[in-house]
Parts: C-alpha cells; sequence; structure tokens
C-alpha cells in the first residue's frame, strides 16, 4: 500500500472545504467528510443528501468517524508541511489557515482575505470559483490595507486629502481630488524624507554647539565668580569684625547671582537636550522609514513624519555671565558708610564731646 506522503491532497481532501480532512466521518453511501463541514451543510438544507452523489437520506444519517482516513490525512499534512515548505521566520507573513507550527506564505487573497502557505494555496489553484479571486505577494495585515467603506484594496493615493483610496473612492468622496497611485507618492514622499534626513542632523549639531557655549560661559562665569571672592577676601580680611561681616555677605551675593546664572543654564541645556533627543529619536524614525519599501506603511506613516517636532529658535538665546560690579560698588560704599560712622563715633570719643558707647562692635 502507497504511503501517504506518496499521494497528491486531492487523497484527503473535503469535498466540502476543500482542505485536508479534519476530523473525517463517512455517511451511508461511503464518502468522507470533515465532520464540522457536513455537520453544517446539512444544518442549511432542508433534505438530507449527499453533498457528491446526491444520495437522499429519509432521515439524518448517524455519522462515525473514519478513524484510517482521519490517521492517514494527519501524516499527510506533517509530512508535506514539514518535507515541503518552510517555517515562517521573522518578519516574513505565516499561513493564517496553518494550526501549530505557521509555516511561510506564499500568496494573499484579497478576496477572502487571508494568507495562504503552498498547501492551503492549492484550492485556489484547482477550484474554478476560487481562481478567480485577486492573488498578491504576501501581506501581512490584509484588513488594514482594505478600504474599510468599500472592501477593496488600498492602491490610490489622494492628494487633496492626504489619504489611501481605493478605486471605488475615486468615483465617490474622491471625485474631484487629485489621485495618484500610491507607487507615485511614494517616490515624491521619499525626496521629501530625504530633504528632512539631511536637515535632523544639522539641527543636532546647532544645538551642540549651543551646549557647549553655554558651558564655556558657565566655566568663565565660575572662574569670575572665584576671582570676585578671592580679591573681596584680601581687600576685607584685614578690617575688623564688623568688615568680616561685610565679606560674607558680599560672597554670599556673587553666590546667589552664579545660582541663578546656572540655573538659567541648566534649564536651557536640558532644553537643548530634550530637544537633542526627540530630534534623534526622529532621525532614527526618518532612516528606519526611508528603507521600507512597504507603499502603505510608508505613505501612512510619513504624514506624522513630515514636519520636523516643534523646536524652540536658539538663535538669539544667551546665558550672560552675572555682573558684580553693583554688589562690590554697593558694598563698599555700606563699608564706607559704615567706617565713616565708626571713624566718626572714634573722632566724637577722642575729643569727649559727648558720651558714647564703647568702640567694641559698635561698626556691625
Amino acid at each position: 500500500m502507497a504511503s501517504p506522503t506518496s499521494w497528491s491532497e486531492e487523497n484527503f481532501s473535503c469535498p466540502i472545504c476543500l482542505d485536508v480532512f479534519s476530523s473525517p466521518v463517512f455517511t451511508p453511501c461511503g464518502h468522507n467528510f470533515c465532520r464540522a463541514c457536513i455537520t453544517k451543510f446539512w444544518d442549511d438544507q432542508a433534505q438530507y443528501k449527499c453533498p457528491v452523489c446526491n444520495e437522499l437520506f429519509h432521515t439524518r444519517p448517524d455519522l462515525r468517524a473514519n478513524i484510517l482516513v482521519s490517521e492517514m490525512a494527519a501524516q499527510f499534512k506533517t509530512s508535506v508541511r514539514v518535507k515541503e515548505q518552510p517555517c515562517v521566520e521573522p518578519g516574513e507573513v505565516p499561513c493564517d489557515v496553518c494550526t501549530g507550527t505557521q509555516l511561510k506564505a506564499a500568496k494573499s487573497c484579497l478576496v477572502c482575505f487571508t494568507s495562504y502557505c503552498q498547501t492551503h494555496l492549492e484550492p485556489h489553484q484547482r477550484v474554478a470559483r476560487l481562481q478567480k479571486h485577486r492573488l498578491v505577494e504576501p501581506m501581512d495585515h490584509l484588513e488594514d490595507r482594505m478600504c474599510k467603506k468599500h472592501d477593496r484594496l488600498l492602491e490610490l493615493f489622494c492628494r487633496t486629502e492626504q489619504v489611501c483610496v481605493c478605486q471605488f473612492c475615486t468615483e465617490t468622496d474622491h471625485k474631484s481630488h487629485l489621485v495618484v497611485p500610491l507607487k507615485e507618492e511614494y517616490e515624491v514622499k521619499t525626496a521629501q524624507l530625504g530633504k528632512i534626513e539631511a536637515k535632523v542632523p544639522q539641527m543636532i549639531q546647532e544645538r551642540k554647539q549651543k551646549i557647549k557655549e553655554i558651558k564655556d560661559t558657565i566655566k568663565l562665569s565660575k572662574k569670575d565668580a572665584d576671582t570676585q571672592m578671592a580679591d573681596g577676601l584680601q581687600a576685607l580680611t584685614a578690617l575688623m569684625r564688623c568688615i568680616e561681616k561685610w565679606r560674607k555677605d558680599f560672597n554670599q551675593t556673587v553666590k546667589e547671582k552664579l545660582k541663578s546664572t546656572e540655573k538659567q543654564a541648566e534649564d536651557l541645556i536640558k532644553g537643548l537636550e530634550q530637544e537633542i533627543e526627540d530630534l534623534t529619536n526622529r532621525s532614527s524614525e526618518v532612516k528606519r522609514l526611508s528603507h521600507t519599501e512597504d507603499h502603505l506603511h510608508f505613505l501612512q506613516a510619513f504624514r506624522a513624519l513630515k514636519d520636523p517636532p516643534p523646536t524652540r529658535d536658539w538663535t538669539t538665546v544667551e546665558v550672560h555671565p552675572p555682573s558684580y560690579v553693583g554688589s562690590w560698588r554697593r558694598s563698599l560704599d555700606q563699608l564706607e558708610e559704615t567706617l565713616n560712622m565708626g571713624m566718626k563715633k572714634l573722632y566724637l570719643r577722642n575729643l569727649r564731646i559727648t558720651p558714647i558707647p564703647a568702640y567694641e562692635g559698635s561698626w556691625c
């Protein structure tokens, strides 16, 4: 007896679903069917007859499992799938009919909205009514490629409304609109994408340069602050405790101004770094999109990538080093006033014109 692998699928095909038997049963006339197929067939009929030979049964026959055909059909499915067809790899379109290990789809049917491996595609190549179906190269997510209104393939692009449409759409809602094939619009958008891709790195570089300028400014500001505090310390250390108090007040003022400048710089850097991150992510999305050959996915994703993310105009943004001249002058004026008052008190004390408090701590 020949093994199942030496037979064709026709030997194990259900006459109703045209696929390899699933839970095969036989009728009194000897013909085999999938249990679910013959059951549904009789549920929809007023009379019980054989779909193959049309033999009429007065009562609904009791269906019995055909164990031999079931085992041979199972062996046939396993041997054919393992021997003749590759399993689906990442990024490939799987067969929607396969159970268990999914095989790579050979074609997608735009009528059935289903992708088939070579085995499950066979009925479309053999059965007359299925041969009229439109088969295309395997496509994933077929339902997303079909017009929701007309149930037809999205193969045109409406430039007026910037959406993908089917042929029927051009005769109804988009009748007066400018419509072109997907490929034509794909080429236009690809050219635009190239310009965007070239512009993003330049914007990133400009922001990196601005960060460097801000950091350099802060570095100089810190150096200047250190110089100012050192100069103040050198000038005031020779004075008494009152002068030491003014030195501390002056240093506190300088630090607060430096802190304010650093805070301003940190906020600007955060803004620039955030824009760099956004632009870097956009650059990655643009590069990924520029390598796709899927026209529909490209056009649907391009609309969101066409314009760069909102960014700030940084050309006039600068961090100005804090000025300590005014603070230094005010401190000197206050110190001069205090010293003058102290000198006056000393002068009056020396003249013994009026009694005054002791000199200790009188300046502060």
